[in-house]
């Protein structure tokens, strides 16, 4: 199974794979964390925003929905490179490696 490995090694589109996929996942992480970065400053630097409510006749602060946000965020960041990884990302990882083992 050795050669195989060899194969997909040597493969242009496994370096082209792997620097995309690095590219991505560098991306979206420092997406991620100038957003979770912003949300913290925002909580430390003026914590009276966070503590307004979002209505005078609602327990709900602009904490609280800077939080759900966040989280909602994450999710969403979350299922785009999952989406990316298993379309694109598989495809091609599995072209070559079908062709590497021939």
């Amino acid at each position: 199974m050795q050669p195989a490995y060899a194969k997909i090694a040597a493969d242009p589109r496994f370096t082209e794979l792997v620097a995309k996929r690095n590219r991505f996942a560098i991306l979206l992480s420092v997406i991620v964390l100038i957003g979770f970065t912003a949300f913290m400053y925002l909580g430390v630097g003026a914590p009276d925003v966070f503590a307004a409510h979002v209505g005078s006749e609602t327990a709900w602060t602009w904490g609280l929905v800077a939080g759900v946000a966040i989280l909602a965020f994450a999710f969403i960041m979350t299922g785009i490179y999952t989406v990316r990884a298993n379309g694109e990302f598989d495809k091609l990882t599995k072209t070559i490696v079908q062709e590497a083992t021939k």
